[in-house]
């Protein structure tokens, strides 16, 4: 990853006259119009407090694989939780008849889980209505990233989660780290896994409280053998494929690393004097290329994430890739990758422009954006803009900006 970062002075000047030329205009207005724009802020803000008060709280255990223990912290916690008076309830825990695990369920009370019938089986899914019904204060729910049985009033568990939040239930819930969905690529090339069940980064945001489970590579791989994870059939299989030291540590530090970003984000929005720090906004460029358009919007999610900043995609439609030139299938995985950058928390942008500079910096002064984001030298972007002088225009409009330029390999 290149990073341009170049800091001008003349860039401050610009700022000052166009913050006294905005402050001459707003001079301007009514002081009734003010007023009465700040009343409508004020009663906004109460709003919002008011909506996240009714919110149940959200906590999520994260781990870096199968077995390290989130299921069996979960329990752990409802039974100190039930001790201590709590309405606690089980909305759905998966314990894969793991025997320590197991026996924690005892004495717990458990909400009856869905029965659907699917292609002539009988499946369990979670109850959402009867949680929502029963009103406990905290209610436990496994496996956020599992896609409901079709037919289901929403495709995905984390969504049902969402839904028991809006009804102010505290929920307790687990992930592992491989289902994040701006992790996927860096998941598949480290396991060699391209992972389905996936959840948006913005459902960990939500969360009030992030816990890593951690464990050593050498704990993990003992407990494995011991049949504490699966049975034994399935035991040699595992160390094969996925269960390998290197690959345990490598998902271990991506486990720590989203963990400490979330601490990150929790100190900048709650403490106070962090606020007058610059607030990253990026801006992810993509082309049709379905590929590398997945990689600059993943990396970017994730650059966005660690600053705890907003970002935006940007695709700008040339004469050439009009929607009447450019290809179905381009014009399906567009549409696409626009929903992942939603998923993401992203925010899209589409321009119609016949120069791809133009529309970036046209973008980047309206959204007042810090950093760019552009692929490596291959995307069909990146010629464009190196075909001709536009590319070195583009540099020097942006670090007489102070915006940062990323290119993503």
């Amino acid at each position: 990853m290149l990073i341009y970062s170049p800091r001008i002075h003349e860039f401050l000047f610009k700022r000052i006259r166009e913050f006294v030329a905005k402050k001459k205009l707003c001079d301007l207005a009514p002081s009734w119009q003010k007023n009465m724009e700040n009343e409508n802020n004020n009663a906004q803000h109460f709003l919002d407090l008011i909506q996240k008060s009714r919110k149940g709280k959200f906590k999520i255990y994260i781990g870096m694989s199968a077995g390290v223990g989130k299921t069996f912290r979960m329990l752990q916690e409802a039974h100190s939780l039930l001790k201590n008076g709590i309405d606690v309830k089980i909305g759905y825990i998966e314990t894969h008849m793991r025997k320590e695990t197991h026996e924690l369920l005892a004495g717990l009370p458990i909400i009856p889980r869905r029965t659907i019938f699917y292609k002539g089986k009988e499946l369990e899914e979670l109850d959402v209505q009867a949680i929502i019904n029963l009103r406990p204060e905290v209610v436990i729910v496994d496996e956020l990233a599992h896609t409901n049985v079709e037919g289901s009033k929403n495709e995905k568990r984390w969504q049902d989660v969402l839904e028991i939040l809006e009804a102010g239930i505290n929920v307790i819930s687990a992930v592992n780290i491989q289902h994040i969905e701006s992790l996927n690529s860096a998941v598949k090339r480290i396991t060699n896994i391209d992972v389905q069940e996936r959840i948006p980064d913005n459902v960990l945001r939500l969360a009030d409280e992030v816990v890593n489970i951690d464990l050593t590579s050498e704990d993990l791989i003992a407990r494995l053998k011991e049949g504490k994870i699966y049975t034994p059939d399935k035991i040699q299989t595992a160390l094969t494929n996925f269960f390998k030291s290197e690959q345990i540590l490598q998902l271990r530090e991506l486990a720590l690393k989203e963990v400490a970003s979330q601490v990150v984000r929790k100190v900048e929005n709650e403490v106070p004097n962090l606020h007058a720090l610059r607030h990253e906004k990026l801006l992810a460029c993509i082309s049709s290329n379905d590929k590398t358009a997945k990689i600059v919007i993943r990396k970017a999610a994730r650059l966005a994430s660690y600053y705890n900043g907003s970002w935006y995609v940007l695709y700008v439609e040339t004469p050439q890739e009009s929607s009447t030139k450019i290809a179905l299938d381009k014009q399906r995985h567009l549409i696409n990758n626009f929903k992942l950058a939603v998923q993401l928390g992203g925010e899209v942008v589409k321009l119609e422009n016949k120069n791809i500079a133009d529309a970036i910096l046209a973008t980047v002064e309206e959204k007042q954006i810090t950093t760019v984001c552009i692929g490596k030298p291959h995307l069909n972007l990146f010629k464009v803009i190196l075909s001709t002088t536009i590319f070195r225009r583009l540099l020097n409009k942006l670090s007489l900006s102070n915006v940062d330029l990323v290119i993503l390999s």
